[in-house]
């Protein structure tokens, strides 16, 4: 016996029922969940995390260069006490029982090195921490500043270097954007929005609890697309503390006052080594990288320095997911329109 030819088109009817109210029930015990519970399993679909995701994204390409700019400058200066000392004029070694040029001796030298010069000034303390004696020379408006050995007399080269120079105006840009005490300020500022954009991506990053083991890694074999996203979410994930760090601190930096103000308000103010003048202190040394006598120093400076590109490799790895999500996807919708 044949089946009527209407049979099948109700038995696929049925089948369709049946994924409908499926889809219905999902929806309603979806519904029924606590905001934790579906943060926990759907965070997608929690309007809260979607608007973390929005603080998230616009804040990050809103400060992107300034991130950028810190990260790069500010893992520099972690080596800026061996910069100096590498870029400055090269120092004579200090000889506790040599004798000294007179000063007399010592500006017939500087005359010789530098006829027509007039000196200015002339130095007449030599030190272990600095055994060289500086001149300070004049010509038609012009100044020199330079260096010379206190036993020889001879030219050692400039008080500060091109290098040292730079190395200055570096630091400049990264403590206070070359604008002086204003620029600290804003610096203390930006680094308070950078602090709000590591905390939203710390929420954003979860994609929950069938799914969070695969975003700890990065996985090599997968377009670049993937790996991209696989990089920022890996990277903001296990250095999310250092991140935080410099936030807070930068912030800490750039505006003071209400820190210590907090401090003196929950701690006795003629008090010696109050815990929130540590914990600030401690913050500060930690902001720089600098370990003082600690044995391992040389290998923290380094984990410094190779971390502190991460912001700017955040950046970079953030706006790619950006730029294929949004920008690219308008061409091809205005394509599609037209045709």
């Amino acid at each position: 016996m044949q089946p009527s030819r209407t049979s099948a088109p109700n038995l696929r009817l049925d089948d369709g029922d049946d994924k409908l109210s499926g889809m219905r029930e999902m929806v309603y015990n979806f519904s029924r969940m606590g905001l934790w519970q579906r943060w926990l399993r759907q965070p997608q679909r929690v309007w809260l995390r979607r608007a973390m995701f929005q603080v998230h994204l616009w804040t990050g390409l809103a400060i992107g260069l300034y991130v950028v700019m810190l990260s790069l400058t500010g893992s520099v200066l972690v080596y800026r006490n061996e910069l100096d000392l590498y870029l400055r004029t090269p120092r004579p070694r200090f000889d506790a029982a040599a004798m000294p040029l007179s000063p007399d001796q010592m500006r017939a030298k500087v005359a010789q090195a530098y006829p027509g010069w007039t000196i200015a000034n002339l130095s007449d303390q030599v030190s272990r921490r600095n055994p060289t004696i500086e001149a300070a020379l004049e010509r038609d408006g012009a100044r020199r500043d330079v260096l010379f050995n206190p036993y020889t007399g001879d030219a050692l080269g400039p008080s500060i270097t091109t290098g040292e120079q730079f190395i200055l105006w570096l630091t400049r840009l990264h403590d206070e954007l070359l604008f002086e005490r204003e620029g600290r300020w804003w610096n203390g500022f930006f680094s308070g929005v950078f602090t709000i954009l590591v905390i939203t991506g710390f929420v954003v990053w979860w994609p929950g609890i069938g799914r969070w083991k695969r975003s700890l890694g990065v996985k090599l074999s997968s377009g670049w697309k993937r790996f991209n996203w696989d990089l920022h979410s890996a990277l903001g994930f296990w250095l999310f503390l250092f991140m935080l760090m410099w936030g807070v601190s930068g912030w800490y930096l750039g505006m003071p006052q209400p820190a210590t103000d907090f401090v003196d308000w929950v701690s006795d103010p003629d008090a010696f080594d109050r815990p929130g003048d540590v914990f600030l202190a401690w913050l500060s040394q930690m902001h720089f990288g600098r370990f003082r006598g600690n044995p391992y120093s040389s290998y923290l400076k380094a984990t410094w320095a190779v971390v502190g590109i991460v912001p700017a490799i955040m950046f970079v790895t953030g706006l790619m997911m950006w730029w294929n999500r949004v920008l690219r996807r308008k061409p091809r919708k205005e394509l599609a329109e037209t045709v």
